[in-house]
């Protein structure tokens, strides 16, 4: 084996970037809730983005090599540390067999990555190896990780062994990602007015755009519930149940609202008043409990500036992850 679970996290789950093209069955896309991190941490590893990653929620887990592995922990920081060495995030790191890596501290973030150099073997489910908790499938037997959990990494990478010299378990490779773009001012969230945007009141407008919203602990992967002064709609109306997407921000009777994350149903009945753009769903998804969040209105045309820009970032990195790796490997 490769990988054992020696002691399980909060919540560990094996995840891609989604499982689209089902919504119509009602079957959501699941994925990493941090999409961003994920893509990245396969880079840096030599991965194609569409490669599983572990994701990890605080407390994490502990996890045995039982090979040597080229790992790459992206997202938040829960002060790793392999054998009580600290690691490095968002860094390849050579790592020797036989060694334990921990996660003994939360620094800052949700949730964090761990890729692994060629991946994992597992089975895809609908064209994706996200776990769906709720139907049971995708992932590693369609549940989060336990403890005497084994997982197998689909190359042998034997060769990074040469890498370490005796003294040492771990080796960092000297070429990283710069995230501070993406991760800048966290609490600052553009979005794009919705559908029923204009159905709220004037006042419930300005609220929304000048006050700050609190994510409460009953947030989870489906969706983050946040609590500030209730917004109002000018009259009370039903909805026919419609589409629904990873960032739609939905008003609740009581004045609240819901924030829809990687989990989220595919259909709603409660007005959609906005929707978070896809360039800030990686900081959305490391803010914690208690965090604020500031909703700030922008345009499509913004919107599609920033994911541009960000898919171009991932382009670079790609481009220089695997120069870097053709050069250690030759």
């Amino acid at each position: 084996m490769s990988l054992s679970i020696i002691k399980s996290g909060l919540l560990d789950t094996l995840q891609d970037c989604g499982r689209t093209g089902f919504a119509k069955w009602g079957i959501n896309p699941s994925g990493a809730m941090d999409r961003y991190a994920a893509k990245v941490g396969n880079l840096l590893v030599g991965n194609s983005t569409s490669e599983a990653v572990l994701e990890i929620h605080f407390p994490g887990p502990q996890l045995l090599f039982e090979q040597n592995a080229l790992i790459a922990i992206t997202g938040g920081d829960f002060g790793a540390t392999l054998n009580d060495e600290s690691l490095k995030t968002w860094q390849p790191i050579v790592i020797r067999k036989n060694t334990v890596l921990h996660f003994p501290k939360h620094q800052a973030g949700a949730r964090c990555y761990i890729a692994v150099h060629g991946g994992f073997c597992l089975d895809k489910w609908l064209g994706s190896y996200s776990t769906n908790l709720k139907a049971g499938a995708g992932g590693w037997l369609g549940r989060q990780l336990k403890k005497g959990d084994e997982l197998i990494f689909k190359e042998n990478t034997i060769y990074f062994a040469g890498l370490l010299n005796e003294a040492n378990n771990k080796k960092e490779l000297p070429w990283k990602a710069d995230t501070q773009k993406t991760y800048y001012n966290p609490g600052e969230v553009f979005f794009i007015p919705g559908n029923e945007w204009g159905d709220l009141t004037d006042g419930s407008m300005d609220i929304f755009q000048q006050e700050n919203f609190t994510i409460l602990p009953s947030s989870d992967r489906m969706g983050y519930q946040l609590n500030g002064e209730a917004l109002k709609m000018i009259s009370n109306f039903e909805m026919i149940s419609t589409g629904v997407s990873f960032g739609t921000i939905q008003l609740l009777p009581n004045g609240q609202m819901i924030l829809l994350m990687a989990d989220h149903q595919t259909t709603g009945g409660y007005p959609r008043i906005g929707h978070v753009v896809s360039a800030h769903l990686p900081k959305l998804a490391q803010l914690r409990q208690n965090d604020h969040i500031y909703f700030k209105p922008t345009d499509i045309q913004t919107a599609e500036d920033l994911l541009f820009e960000q898919q171009r970032e991932l382009q670079i990195l790609e481009r220089s992850c695997s120069d870097h790796l053709n050069e250690l490997v030759c």
